[in-house]
């Protein structure tokens, strides 16, 4: 229902931020609250959980911590409060690494993963772990041009693996347009 919220952090709490929008405060649970600098605006990314008693809203930094978290939620075991409790420590890229190198000490380390569920998470996200790619880092050398074609490869069901693959060959192309960009990346991805 909502894809991101903007507005300013009025409220920090040990488990939850308040963000008012336009004079309407949400109240969004995060894993640290204290990763949002209070009294500042920001665009905060939510994903609502509707359960039989209950109606909460989630709070995330980024697309990609969004779309970790809803990966976890699809494992046999891992509730709403696990899969926060596994991106509260902040490193994204560190724990989508442990998954595919099927590090189960590390995933051990979070509260209420045993090695059965930490197991489970290595099977079930191994090949659908989304790599951040170069696009989430601040950097000038990706032309909005390129970002806009790798987003609609994504939103035509490519991974994010077949995307980054893709996107280092693209970046050697000539400045192009979006669709150019768009059509020479299919051409990659369908060629292999």
């Amino acid at each position: 229902m909502y894809e991101y919220l903007t507005g300013q952090v009025v409220d920090r709490f040990p488990s939850y931020i308040v963000l008012d929008v336009q004079g309407v405060g949400y109240r969004l649970l995060v894993g640290n609250p204290y990763a949002f600098a209070e009294k500042q605006t920001m665009t905060v990314y939510v994903q609502q959980i509707i359960r039989e008693n209950d109606q909460s809203l989630y709070g995330f930094q980024t697309a990609d911590e969004k779309r970790m978290f809803n990966q976890l939620l699809s494992v046999t075991g891992i509730g709403p409060k696990s899969a926060l409790a596994i991106l509260a420590n902040g490193d994204q890229q560190t724990l989508s690494n442990a998954i595919a190198e099927e590090n189960i000490n590390f995933l051990t380390k979070f509260p209420g993963i045993g090695k059965k569920t930490a197991s489970q998470i290595v099977l079930d996200l191994k090949n659908k772990v989304e790599q951040p790619s170069l696009l989430d880092e601040p950097t000038s050398d990706v032309p909005t041009a390129l970002a806009d074609a790798l987003a609609a490869l994504s939103a035509l069901g490519y991974s994010d693996r077949e995307v980054a693959k893709v996107e280092k060959a693209l970046l050697k192309e000539a400045a192009l347009s979006t669709d150019e960009y768009l059509r020479t990346g299919l051409r990659l991805l369908t060629t292999k």
